[in-house]
């Protein structure tokens, strides 16, 4: 296997059991990764369309459609009329919104941040340099 893809599987495989450790590291979390992915976004964005946060979030409208009305059903997002498209709706993340999304993350970077402290402090350095590479791959194609 060429060296790149070796180092593909490797970082890919990687990646995503980081991922789920993350997600489990809230064991009261209610809501799936679409959901906080989608209010990220929104938090980034501010009031934006269905259709952008669907192109944003590279997934269908239905998909999307389903995921805001999950977050519309846990007042984490309303939805208000758009200022010159009265067909359009903005999506615009509550209070409520906004506070859960913001104590997930501090919980999860607490998680790993105590990770993080057990490393050398070339291991860390190593891994800020490698989430910059990572962030500049995962902005290649956006």
């Amino acid at each position: 296997m060429p060296r790149s893809l070796a180092l593909s599987n490797d970082l890919r495989i990687a990646v995503a059991r980081l991922s789920r450790r993350l997600r489990r590291s809230v064991a009261d979390e209610t809501l799936g990764f679409p959901h906080m992915s989608a209010l990220g976004t929104m938090q980034k964005c501010g009031p934006i369309t269905l259709q952008e946060l669907s192109t944003k979030e590279r997934v269908t409208p239905p998909s999307m459609l389903r995921t805001v009305q999950g977050l519309v059903d846990h007042g984490y997002v309303d939805r208000t009329p758009h200022e010159t498209d009265g067909r359009k709706q903005l999506l615009v993340i509550t209070d409520e919104g906004q506070q859960m999304i913001e104590e997930t993350r501090r919980r999860r970077n607490a998680w790993l941040a105590a990770r993080l402290d057990d490393l050398t402090p070339e291991e860390r350095a190593t891994l800020q340099q490698a989430a910059r590479i990572m962030e500049r791959i995962a902005e290649a194609d956006a």
